[in-house]
């Protein structure tokens, strides 16, 4: 050939038959079966979907275990005072160097711990049930940290548990007494990690009170000389107070003064009758008297007094009948529309050897208070009882 090849021409391709005319060039098909895998960026986008699905189950989980975590901390105070508020008393006494006021808490057979602050040497002491309920005791022993153990008569309330262990840290807490007009409440004081300032929320009255968890168990005592010395005697020093053994208390002496004294705060009577502004001055009047002698002022008595009745009780005869007593709980229960008379029903602690004692130590009078105008304003003219007294502490 001119172009220099040699050979003979290859034959023309054969086409098979029925084929058809090939017009374009066709990629050959694959046989019917599974999809193939994807393909490499498709796998990296599965996998990282899936630890994003991972990342938001673990930290919902992690959410909902601090939630349910804060939860089991808190504490409910409506909840746990009505659980424990049928143990927690209110505790007066007349004593020669004690305030004579304070909270406390019933922990197994009639005994109650509270404040010696309150009790210090008594002539006599009563405890106050939250339904009014009064009952005598005498003071066992006290410890050097300020805890008073009491042995009541005939209270038959459920006493306050000790949990067995202490409560974590941050487990909320609160505290239960009364005020000084005699109204049991409670207050959160925080937790032991981050405490309340117990100046935020005490007063006299509450000294004595019980510290408690959410589930109601005593776990400290609020004590103390005055409300800004106040603090809290812990769970595992309770446990030895609370022992049958009593370990780490000291057998305390009753007072053996001649004048003792009670509570020392203003004192007013509940008006049970309207409210008119009558009603309102021999409510100030009453309360001015149930004050002083409860201070035993018994000079500014004589104010309150006309002159025919400053004549028959003098200065040294209100002394001698008053100088161990201590009224509490009064009640204006009637008055005449011309504020001639007011009666008035209130109970009166006093030493059991006071004259006329005959061994109690409280008593409920109801006595009708006879009143006159001198220089303008209601004074007392004289009283007189509406009922023989009745021992209150039964």
């Amino acid at each position: 050939m001119e172009d220099g090849r040699s050979g003979l021409p290859r034959p023309p391709r054969r086409v098979p038959a029925g084929a058809g005319t090939l017009t374009q060039l066709e990629a050959p098909s694959r046989s019917a079966g599974a999809e193939p895998p994807p393909r490499g960026p498709w796998i990296f986008g599965r996998i990282l979907a899936g630890l994003l699905v991972l990342i938001v189950i673990v930290a919902g989980g992690a959410g909902a275990g601090w939630f349910i975590r804060q939860e089991s901390l808190q504490i409910n105070t409506d909840e746990v005072l009505k659980s424990v508020g049928p143990s927690v008393v209110r505790v007066l006494a007349s004593t020669c160097t004690g305030t004579g006021e304070a909270s406390g808490v019933l922990i197994d057979n009639g005994r109650i711990l509270t404040a010696t602050s309150a009790v210090e040497e008594p002539r006599s002491i009563v405890v106050v049930m939250p339904d009014g309920r009064i009952r005598r005791a005498n003071l066992l022993g006290t410890s050097t940290d300020g805890v008073a153990v009491l042995q009541s008569i005939g209270f038959d309330g459920e006493p306050l548990h000790l949990p067995p262990a202490n409560p974590e840290s941050k487990a909320e807490r609160a505290l239960v007494g009364y005020t000084a007009a005699g109204k049991q409440v409670i207050n959160a004081i925080g937790s032991a990690a981050d405490p309340t300032a117990l100046g935020e929320v005490m007063n006299a009255a509450k000294l004595g009170g019980p510290v408690v968890d959410k589930s109601g168990g005593l776990i400290g005592l609020v004590v103390g000389d005055t409300v800004q010395a106040s603090t809290i005697v812990g769970l595992d020093k309770l446990r030895g107070y609370v022992a049958s053994a009593s370990t780490g208390l000291t057998v305390a002496a009753g007072g053996t003064c001649e004048q003792s004294k009670g509570p020392q705060g203003a004192i007013a009577p509940v008006l049970q009758v309207a409210n008119t502004p009558l009603a309102v001055e021999v409510q100030g009047l009453l309360a001015n008297y149930l004050t002083l002698e409860n201070r035993q002022n018994f000079a500014a008595l004589q104010a309150l007094y006309s002159p025919r009745f400053a004549k028959s009780l003098t200065e040294e005869q209100d002394r001698s009948k008053h100088q161990t007593s201590y009224f509490f709980s009064p009640k204006l229960t009637d008055l005449a529309s011309d504020g001639s008379y007011a009666r008035m029903s209130y109970n009166v602690l006093f030493a059991p050897t006071a004259t006329g004692a005959d061994g109690q130590n409280c008593s409920r009078l109801d006595t009708k208070f006879q009143l006159v105008r001198s220089k303008g304003k209601l004074v007392i003219d004289r009283t007189s009882p509406m009922s023989p007294a009745v021992p209150c502490d039964s």
